[in-house]
């Protein structure tokens, strides 16, 4: 908070705060600032102190002012900006009319978010708190002694002298590979090792997909709400999105056959178990008519499995009901494990295959085989199994108590509660709550993130693993009151 006897001025200390906040992402580029009568209250500072702290980030170049709009964070220029339907902005194409006449105005333009926002914020200090935003469990669920055992069991001196002085092998540790070829076969996906490609992480392998199959100003389907880095990622890459509207029992079909006729897309990038943000599993009727979409339009499936230990084996995914075919399946190890070993992979048509190596080789060479062979320990020992057992037992006790919280300080759920992942209803912008939020030391993931175009939103994501303590409701539930207030 302000400090009235620091020996900086309330101004400096106000402008400070907010020049912090937007060199650090936190503040995304395009995001409007506080109202000056909202700030003063909020602050408890008169609105000259406001307003000359707002001169101060003009003069400093991290803000501009819009007349009659207020104060925005000045935007990144971008050559290849995007729109939500996956058309160049103002200078490029108009959206179809025929298809924004068929979608809901929620998926029409708005300014792009800011996808690292989240990700820089987790790694900002300044909060020794639980972090409602974060999309990993608390380093203390993960620890386990049996990592380091891996890790000693396969380093020997004379084994990590060689490990360290040459490359991996290029698809991967093959003992690793032989171990997943298993673990997949016991959700019903066909994978040889041979078929099987190592990454730094699932993201990794994402990249990997996308820049093997896709050319620039290709269209690529994306469920929405969704994971704002695969929305950045695919518009850095100059490919026009698709945004899918995701419900219960998977991607909206009609939206998915308009963009087929319209658009012929070249790959569909799908969640289709504890989907991000929403935590909903996709339906076997809804996973049989993809595949049919995909086979008549001739595109592509990325399935991202990231959650997939903390998930029954027998949850419906498409890479199983279509035999690796026209799907490729993605996942890691990061959430349930090691987020830094950064250990994921790729499970890929075999036709396939050796077009996605190349690309990985382009990028890394290698991946890291020491950590792989301790992997694949983990996985052969049964002590990966064992360890995602006891972290589904602690997730589910977690979120029984963070759904018991949400709802008593006035919170609603927008999908049902599942896995890692709560989809909140809070009433209010979430995207200016969650700057005051940061006041309080509380990083949380507003609803704009998960689409792919800036849109305000009353969502938020939360973490069951980290919403369970009071005193962070406490606080949601009195800035919430207070926002509304101002309204």
């Amino acid at each position: 908070m302000l400090l009235k006897s620091a020996a900086t001025s309330l101004t400096d200390q106000l402008a400070a705060r907010f020049a912090e906040r937007i060199r650090h992402r936190l503040l995304a580029p395009g995001a409007r600032l506080p109202s000056v009568r909202q700030c003063a209250q909020q602050q408890g500072v008169s609105a000259s102190t406001v307003v000359a702290a707002y001169d101060q980030l003009l003069a400093q170049g991290l803000v501009e002012a819009r007349k009659n709009r207020g104060f925005f964070v000045r935007e990144i220029a971008r050559s290849n900006q995007v729109n939500a339907l996956g058309l160049r902005a103002a200078q490029g194409p108009a959206v179809d009319a025929a298809l924004a006449e068929d979608l809901p105005a929620a998926v029409l333009p708005h300014a792009p978010v800011n996808a690292t926002t989240l990700i820089r914020g987790m790694f900002h200090g300044g909060s020794d708190k639980l972090q409602p935003g974060m999309g990993v469990f608390p380093p203390e669920w993960l620890a386990s002694p049996f990592m380091f055992a891996a890790v000693r069991r396969v380093s020997d001196a004379r084994t990590l002298q060689t490990l360290s002085l040459q490359y991996g092998e290029p698809a991967g540790d093959s003992g690793l590979r032989r171990s997943l070829s298993h673990k997949l076969a016991g959700l019903n996906v066909p994978a040889t090792p041979e078929q099987i490609i190592t990454t730094v992480g699932a993201t990794h392998a994402l990249d990997i997909v996308s820049r093997t199959l896709l050319r620039a100003g290709d269209h690529v389907m994306v469920e929405e709400p969704g994971w704002a880095v695969e929305f950045a990622r695919l518009d850095a890459l100059g490919m026009r999105i698709l945004p899918v509207p995701r419900g219960p029992d998977g991607p909206d079909l009609a939206v998915m056959a308009r963009y087929c006729e319209l658009h012929a897309p070249k790959l569909f990038v799908s969640v289709s178990v504890f989907h991000n943000p929403t935590g909903h599993c996709l339906a076997p009727g809804s996973a049989h008519r993809v595949l049919q979409l995909a086979n008549a339009h001739d595109f592509h499936i990325a399935e991202d499995d990231t959650y997939s230990h903390l998930a029954p084996d027998h949850a419906t995914r498409l890479c199983a009901l279509d035999g690796l075919r026209r799907t490729i399946y993605v996942s890691g190890f990061a959430k349930v494990l090691a987020p830094g070993w950064r250990v994921g992979f790729m499970a890929a048509p075999a036709a396939l295959a050796e077009r996605l190596l190349d690309t990985k080789l382009l990028a890394t060479l290698s991946t890291p085989a020491l950590l792989e062979k301790a992997l694949a320990w983990c996985i052969d020992q049964g002590q990966l199994r064992r360890h995602a057992e006891r972290l589904r037992g602690r997730l589910d006790q977690a979120r029984a108590r963070s759904v018991k919280l949400a709802l008593a300080y006035g919170c609603s759920f927008a999908a049902e509660p599942a896995g890692l992942f709560g989809w909140v209803d809070t009433g209010v912008d979430t995207d200016a709550l969650s700057q005051r939020m940061l006041d309080e030391g509380y990083l949380l993931a507003p609803g704009a993130l998960f689409h792919a175009a800036r849109q305000a939103s009353s969502l938020m994501r939360i973490n069951f693993a980290t919403t369970q303590d009071a005193a962070f409701w406490k606080v949601f539930a009195k800035l919430r009151d207070q926002a509304l207030r101002v309204k």
